[in-house]
């Protein structure tokens, strides 16, 4: 048993020194080099903001354009635009703007490695696990963190906040960690869903607390940035942002892997970007993506009250917060119309936190496939798969991450729906006796 122990930690060690190698090759090094995709939008929007340019304009992409170029962020061959961003975005990064764009690039990712290492002992805290097994886990994110890291964006800091609110919520400060995971909403929205789930379990404090920090961040974007931007956001972009239209977006893209872009490649007809359909059916495109959400939303809800009430039955109520957040985390990056890969850093609390409830009730199975999809995600080989995007019926196989997701889903719903076996009936019953 010792010498398997051993064994155990030495391979551990190794597949963490791989990982760790390969996560600096490829996201550290190149960002410490030269700016490619996405930072350029952050740092323009921070420029204009902090230079009090008129911010309603920040919408217009070709002005936004030239404002990359002007600043001379990136190369200028693909400088983007500001859509979808909420405002406050443009917030993010005004403390770094006196510096080189490179200079900000190589700040954000010094940031971003040490809110990796603070996930890390995170980790470990929440959940008692071994340093070294919280570190696997979180560089198992693969993809996910080499292109938050390559590309500057701030979903690995939402993340750590995400962990350091439910860190704070153990230790019995809810509003603390209400504005932990408030922070960061008007800007990426992720956090309403673990927000969600601690107004579900009447956890009030939390949510005052989280409403607390997001007005906080909305009013100061509104002092600093003057109102009409936000009245525009509010007007034309939120809505098409949710339903995926958002130009440029995510429709015809399998790289923001939703079901709405997967229905826009099938069922929709346009003579450039999607010539191959399955059919030209809008109207059963927009049938599709409806139920289809639907029908994840009211399983989810289902799952909650299962839960709820299976508690209540054995007296626990206390712990049906973690399956809560953790079932309301990975249903809000299932439904998104369009996240990329660097978004599913976010799932490091909800997975967390399924992984540990149903190990805690002895189910592990669901546990180990949980962790396998989580994993899978992370390493999904898109050079095999992205060839299939556009050609017809095959397109399905361009979308491995949203189908990961749905199995990682469907899971939960087996895990927590279906009956026990008779062999964990029997124990259930002798401990209730």
């Amino acid at each position: 048993m010792g010498d398997l122990r051993r064994l155990s930690r030495m391979v551990k060690f190794l597949l963490l020194a791989g990982l760790a190698a390969w996560v600096f090759l490829r996201g550290v090094m190149p960002a410490f080099t030269v700016i490619s995709d996405d930072f350029p939008e952050y740092f323009t929007s921070a420029s204009i903001a902090r230079s009090g340019k008129d911010a309603a304009k920040l919408y217009d992409g070709a002005w936004f354009r030239e404002q990359t170029r002007h600043y001379r962020v990136g190369s200028g061959i693909n400088p983007g635009e500001f859509r979808p961003y909420p405002p406050p975005t443009a917030l993010l990064l005004a403390p770094l703007t006196s510096f080189q764009p490179l200079t900000a690039l190589r700040i954000v990712t010094v940031v971003n490695l040490v809110c990796l290492v603070l996930s890390m002992l995170l980790l470990s805290r929440i959940f008692a696990w071994e340093l070294l097994d919280s570190a696997l886990f979180v560089l198992a994110s693969g993809w996910a963190l080499h292109a938050g890291l390559r590309f500057g964006h701030p979903y690995i800091l939402i993340s750590t906040f995400c962990l350091l609110g439910y860190a704070l919520y153990l230790k019995r400060k809810p509003w603390l960690a209400g504005l932990c995971l408030g922070v960061f909403v008007p800007i990426k929205y992720f956090p309403l869903s673990v927000l969600a789930a601690f107004a579900l379990q009447r956890q009030w404090r939390v949510v005052v607390g989280g409403g607390i920090g997001i007005a906080a961040v909305v009013l100061v974007s509104i002092g600093m940035l003057d109102w009409q931007v936000h009245q525009i956001f509010l007007l034309e972009v939120l809505l098409n942002h949710l339903t995926g239209h958002v130009d440029p977006g995510p429709r015809f893209i399998a790289i923001f892997q939703s079901f709405d872009t997967l229905f826009d490649r099938l069922l929709i007809f346009d003579p450039v970007r999607n010539p191959h359909p399955v059919l030209d059916a809008p109207q059963l495109r927009t049938v599709a993506v409806l139920s289809t959400k639907s029908l994840l939303v009211l399983a989810a809800v289902a799952m909650l009250i299962k839960i709820a009430r299976d508690k209540i039955a054995r007296g626990t109520t206390s712990r049906t917060i973690a399956p809560a957040i953790g079932i309301l985390g990975v249903l809000a990056l299932l439904i998104a119309p369009g996240s990329g890969t660097y978004a599913f850093v976010l799932l490091w609390l909800p997975v967390a936190l399924l992984i540990d409830y149903f190990l805690s009730e002895g189910a592990r199975v669901p546990a180990f496939l949980i962790l396998c999809a989580y994993v899978f995600i992370g390493f999904i080989p898109y050079g095999h798969t992205y060839p299939f995007d556009g050609r017809g019926g095959l397109t399905v196989l361009a979308f491995p991450r949203l189908f990961l997701m749905l199995a990682m889903f469907v899971v939960c719903i087996c895990a927590v729906m279906l009956p026990h076996s008779a062999g964990e009936r029997i124990r259930l019953q002798v401990q209730n006796a």
